[in-house]
């Protein structure tokens, strides 16, 4: 197999089912026509408010669900429509997810020793025990969880969150993973952790390795990702480089999103304040009209109506908005 560079998303569209009569079925659709691209050594963000869709489609990218149409694209062939087991299991190796909540994703009643080495096992069987248990170590190493021996020896509720998400990315890496899809990694760590967690996901961009990281903080995106998309319910509302998107935000919603992070004297960029949540009806991503208009200060006729085109700003800066 060839090296893992580049994997692309294209026209995601993932919908769920809400029930409904025996001849009728009616979805939800949790993503709307995502396209992103994931690159080896460089971390792309997804940042928005909780439902918009962006675990939904990492999970999707990770082959935990299925989408209900769209193209995963991997050294020009469509993972969604291979029928190669080999091609399958390749990518499911070096395509590796972690989740926010750390112990919840590792089994109490296993040691870490277990947990790190299961999953090379599966993914790789031959190897002999002791070439595997050296693997073990020495990934637990590379993780910053040393004395190794002494941690693999442990079970999940001996350590501590740090300790366990770090342990969550050796099993992701012992497996070979390429690219790596973080669901909020840091989110239920102390905040003092915060940015040790960071700084080894960092070291490992200098390693090839890339990354989705999937997070309510765009002040963080800043810091650790190249490229950051702000979804909201379901669509990418603005993307491109994380300093152009950060700086210089041009959809309402990315604005009231750095309006959130908390800095003394700024004045906000967004106009207005945004009328609560729960004033107003959230419209899905199928709805007609920007699915923002019911929140947006800067609404217009126009947005009720009609689904706002992609603009391209300046290079690599794209924003889904009427105002541009």
């Amino acid at each position: 197999m060839t090296a893992m560079q580049e994997i692309q998303v294209e026209n995601l569209v993932i919908d769920f089912p809400t029930g409904g009569g025996l001849f009728r079925r009616e979805h939800i659709r949790a993503a709307n026509c995502v396209s992103l691209t994931l690159r080896a050594g460089e971390a792309l963000a997804i940042v928005g408010e909780s439902g918009s869709g962006k675990s939904t489609c990492a999970r999707a990218i990770a082959r935990i669900s299925a989408p209900s149409s769209g193209k995963i694209v991997v050294d020009g062939e469509d993972i969604l429509a291979s029928t190669t087991k080999i091609r399958q299991r390749d990518y499911a190796a070096k395509v590796q997810m972690i989740f926010q909540d750390p112990f919840g994703s590792l089994n109490s009643v296993h040691t870490i020793r277990h947990r790190v080495a299961r999953p090379v096992k599966l993914h790789h069987p031959g190897p002999s025990g002791a070439r595997v248990e050296a693997h073990v170590l020495a990934t637990l190493e590379r993780v910053g969880l040393a004395p190794a021996a002494q941690t693999a020896a442990k079970y999940p509720y001996e350590l501590s969150g740090g300790q366990r998400q770090r342990v969550a990315i050796a099993r992701a890496l012992a497996v070979g993973a390429r690219f790596i899809l973080a669901d909020e990694p840091i989110s239920m760590l102390d905040v003092s952790i915060r940015l040790g967690i960071l700084n080894l996901m960092e070291d490992m961009k200098q390693d090839g390795i890339g990354f989705m990281y999937i997070t309510h903080d765009i002040a963080t995106a800043r810091y650790f990702a190249e490229r950051t998309a702000v979804m909201y319910v379901g669509h990418m509302v603005e993307w491109g480089e994380s300093d152009s998107v950060t700086q210089t935000p041009r959809h309402p919603y990315t604005q009231l999103l750095i309006d959130a992070i908390p800095q003394p004297g700024r004045r906000s960029t967004a106009g207005n304040a945004p009328k609560k949540r729960a004033d107003i009806p959230v419209r899905g991503p199928d709805s007609v009209g920007c699915p923002f208009a019911g929140r947006c200060p800067k609404v217009t006729e126009t947005c009720r109506t009609t689904l706002p085109p992609v603009t391209q700003l300046e290079k690599g800066h794209y924003v889904r908005c009427h105002l541009h």
